[in-house]
């Protein structure tokens, strides 16, 4: 053992001892850890720009705020900075990709004409790290979006175009699927809503469902593909009404047999999506969930270890639902080193669930079912000062990723190096 790594094993070997004594077995804990993945969102790293040129503005319901330097302008440029990304970061993850980021060989190719191809170079860069994939539609930034309605349209055409590319886009998660050998979660997502009081709510949810509908009639392998469907309170420009709200995609995905996809900053500033984990696991087989952090309103806020994310892994845990969530990422921050974003925002979401692993949750359960809430209680409280933090930097120690700030060292350097040189 190095020098200077013994202060840091001794500190591992007491925190085991301190955990054991209230029936927790760690060396269980990092292994169940190890088996999960994080899907990153391709979108943190160049502002939700994509490669396509469009010219149109984000719109729907998006906005991103900061100016830092270093976008990322290509997807070569992208790539480089997801891999300095995942290099600090323990485990082996996924990339969760937008259909926005097609590569076209500078060829413009219309969304419902996407195919495998275009994603291919990010297939094999996900093949040769070992990761799986998710893909999601890209229903913004795009002419026949400017009017914030898409499935939902009042215009036939406008409406068949995007479910047109729905279509093409489930073919695309299929592929990616089938090439990496682990089910794609192609997630649907629409910024559909309106701005002030409506008088017909229920015509667009009926176009929303008939949409739906002619997007899902092919059946896919669901070793290659898991349909998942997104709702949203609201958004920018959608702050009465969004067809696609929690209940519609909800009673949908039961009705369906599609994942629900909760996302952490599309509810009310004072819910927690914690436990809806558990409520809507009882109908629904798999869930997708969008980890983010709302403040004061729908956001997207770079992911913290707060209270909020551990009571989101702590519903997982102590459910035994890891098999049956999937977990992604999304956020969008301009205003900080977009790689040390992804860093931060993925090591708070395992640390959150390292935590979750390691309650003593047989002997909390008992307490619970003798009714002995005071019990419970005091070993909430207890717990919440054990040496996390000791097992953590053993397990990111084991897994040849920096330990403690020792990343931020890394990432200042290549934005000295490369971010400040892109312009």
């Amino acid at each position: 053992m190095a020098e200077s790594t013994k202060p840091m094993e001794q500190a591992y070997s007491l925190a085991k001892e301190r955990y054991a004594a209230i029936g927790v077995d760690v060396e269980a804990a990092l292994s169940a850890l190890s088996r999960v993945p994080i899907s990153l969102h391709c979108w943190q790293g160049d502002d939700v720009g994509g490669f396509e040129k469009t010219g149109e503005e984000l719109g729907g319901g998006l906005a991103v705020t900061g100016n830092y330097l270093g976008k990322a302008r290509t997807p070569d440029e992208l790539r480089a900075d997801l891999d300095l990304a995942l290099s600090m970061i323990p485990g082996t993850h996924r990339l969760n990709l937008h259909a926005c980021y097609a590569e076209t060989g500078g060829r413009r190719v219309e969304r419902n004409e996407l195919q495998p191809a275009h994603f291919q170079r990010w297939i094999d860069w996900a093949k040769a790290k070992r990761m799986g994939m998710d893909f999601n539609p890209t229903y913004f930034a795009h002419p026949k979006a400017a009017d914030g309605l898409t499935l939902t349209h009042q215009d036939d055409g406008i409406r068949r175009f995007w479910v047109e590319h729905g279509i093409a886009c489930r073919k695309i998660g299929a592929a990616m699927g089938q090439a990496l050998g682990t089910p794609c979660v192609t997630n649907v997502w629409i910024p559909d809503g309106m701005k002030d009081v409506t008088v017909d709510r229920k015509s667009p949810r009926d176009r929303l469902k008939c949409s739906l509908d002619e997007i899902f009639a092919e059946p896919l392998d669901p070793a290659h593909n898991l349909d998942a469907i997104e709702a949203k309170l609201f958004g920018i420009g959608s702050e009465t009404y969004v067809p696609g709200s929690h209940e519609f995609y909800l009673g949908y995905a039961v009705q369906n047999g599609k994942l629900l996809c909760l996302d952490a900053g599309h509810f009310h500033p004072t819910e927690t999506i914690a436990d809806k984990i558990s409520s809507v696991l009882v109908y629904l087989q798999e869930i997708l969930l969008h980890v983010s952090r709302g403040i004061r309103w729908d956001s997207d806020h770079v992911v913290i270890l707060s209270d909020d994310l551990r009571a989101i892994a702590e519903e997982i845990v102590r459910g035994g639902f890891l098999p049956r969530v999937h977990i992604g990422l999304d956020y969008f921050d301009a205003s900080i080193n977009r790689v040390a974003a992804w860093v931060i925002g993925t090591r708070a979401m395992l640390k959150a669930l390292l935590g979750a692993l390691l309650e003593p949750i047989d002997r909390l359960r008992q307490l619970e079912q003798s009714r002995d809430y005071t019990g419970r209680l005091a070993l909430f409280e207890e717990i919440k000062t054990l040496p996390l933090g000791a097992v953590w930097d053993h397990y990111c120690a084991t897994a040849s990723v920096p330990v403690g700030l020792a990343w931020l060292e890394a990432v200042r350097k290549y934005e000295a190096d490369v971010l400040a040189k892109r312009g």
